[in-house]
C-alpha cells in the first residue's frame, strides 16, 4: 500500500503572504512528488446568477466555498487517485469549464484564507500553518496586487477591504489562528519558521 501523502495547510489573510510561504516549501524540495491546491479553486459556480449577482458575492466569507467538493477530492488524492481540479474565472466571477488534472503525491500544500476554518479540513492535515502579517501590510499587498493583476480601481480596492474583506477576517479567519502548529509572523522573510517547517517536512519524506 502506498505512503499517505502529507497535507500542509497554509492560511492567513489575504496579502499575508502565505501564498509566498507555501512556494518557499515547493521550491526547497524541487525532486519531492510535492504539489499546492489552492482552496480559490474551489469557489462555488455562480453560472446560475446574473453577473451583477456573482460581483456582490463575499469571496471571504466559508459559504463562498465548496469546501466539501475539496475534501472529496482530497480524499481520492490521499487514496492515490487522480482528480480533475475547477479552475475560477475572476473576470466573470464564476467556475470556468476549464479544470487540470492533479495527480497523487507525497506532499499537498493546501493554501487558502480559510483552509482552517472547516473541522473536516484541518482533520485531514498533518501541518497546519498560519502565516500573521500586520493588516495595513496586508492592505497594501492587496491594492497592488489587484490593480495590477486583476485591473481594479484604487477606490474599488479600498471599498472592498473596508466593507467585506478586513470584517471577514476578524469574523472567520483570526480565530483559526488557534488551529495552526506553527503561526509564522511576517510569512517568507521569516526564514527561521520557513527552515524548521522544511526541516519538519524533509523528515516525513525522509524518516531514514
Amino acid at each position: 500500500m502506498a505512503k499517505k501523502p502529507i497535507i500542509i495547510g497554509v492560511t492567513g489573510g489575504s496579502g499575508s503572504g502565505k501564498t509566498s510561504v507555501s512556494r518557499a516549501i515547493l521550491s526547497n524540495f524541487p525532486d519531492a512528488r510535492i504539489a499546492m491546491i489552492e482552496h480559490d479553486s474551489y469557489y462555488k459556480d455562480q453560472s446560475h446568477l446574473t453577473f451583477e449577482e456573482r460581483v456582490t458575492t463575499n469571496y471571504d466569507h466559508p459559504l463562498a466555498f465548496d469546501t466539501a467538493f475539496m475534501i472529496e477530492h482530497l480524499n481520492e488524492l490521499i487514496a492515490g487517485r487522480p482528480v480533475d481540479i475547477p479552475i475560477y474565472d475572476y473576470t466573470r466571477h464564476t467556475r470556468s469549464r476549464q479544470s487540470y488534472r492533479q495527480e497523487p503525491q507525497d506532499v499537498f500544500i493546501v493554501e487558502g484564507i480559510l483552509v482552517l476554518e472547516d473541522r473536516r479540513l484541518r482533520d485531514l492535515m498533518d501541518i497546519k500553518l498560519f502565516v500573521d502579517t500586520d493588516d495595513d501590510i496586508r492592505l497594501i499587498r492587496r491594492i497592488k496586487r489587484d490593480m495590477q493583476e486583476r485591473g481594479r480601481s484604487l477606490d474599488s480596492i479600498i471599498e472592498q477591504y473596508m466593507t467585506v474583506v478586513k470584517p471577514m477576517y476578524h469574523q472567520f479567519i483570526e480565530p483559526t489562528k488557534r488551529y495552526a502548529d506553527i503561526v509564522i509572523p511576517e510569512g517568507v522573510s521569516n526564514t527561521v519558521a520557513i527552515d524548521l517547517i522544511n526541516t519538519k517536512v524533509a523528515s516525513i519524506l525522509n524518516p531514514n
